[in-house]
C-alpha cells in the first residue's frame, strides 16, 4: 500500500515562496509518476505539475504556474517537492500530491491511484 503525506503549506505574502513536500511510503518513489494538484474553495481540482517515473524525470506544468513552480524528486528520501516561487493570491488552495505507476494522462487527476491528504497554501495580497 502506498501512502502519501504532504507538508510545507502555510501562509505567505504575495511574491513569496514555499516548498511543499510529499513523502512516499510503501514503494520507492522513483517507480511512480508523481503529480501535484490543487483545489481552491468553490472550484474544481486542477493540475499543477507532474514528474514522470524512473530516471526519465520529465516534468509537466500548468500554464498558470510555468516559470514560477518547479517539481523535483529525491529518490534517496522517497520524497517529491513542489517549489513555488513568486506566489500569487490566486495560488491559494489545498495542494495534493498524487502517484501512479503509469498515469494515462499526467494532467488528469483520475489518472492517479494514490493521493495524499492535502496541505493548505494561503497567499495574502
Amino acid at each position: 500500500q502506498v501512502q502519501l503525506v504532504e507538508s510545507g503549506g502555510g501562509l505567505v505574502q504575495a511574491g513569496g515562496s514555499l516548498q511543499l513536500s510529499c513523502a512516499v511510503s510503501g514503494r520507492t518513489v522513483s517507480a511512480y509518476a508523481m503529480g501535484w494538484f490543487r483545489q481552491a474553495p468553490g472550484k474544481e481540482r486542477e493540475f499543477v505539475a507532474a514528474i514522470s517515473s524512473w530516471s526519465v524525470g520529465r516534468t509537466y506544468f500548468a500554464e498558470s504556474v510555468k516559470g514560477r513552480f518547479t517539481i523535483s524528486r529525491d529518490n534517496a528520501l522517497n520524497t517529491v517537492y513542489l517549489q513555488m516561487n513568486s506566489l500569487k493570491p490566486e495560488d491559494t488552495a489545498v495542494y495534493y500530491c498524487a502517484a501512479d505507476i503509469r498515469p494515462t494522462t499526467y494532467y488528469i487527476g483520475s489518472s492517479y491511484h494514490y493521493w495524499g491528504q492535502g496541505t493548505q497554501v494561503t497567499v495574502s495580497s
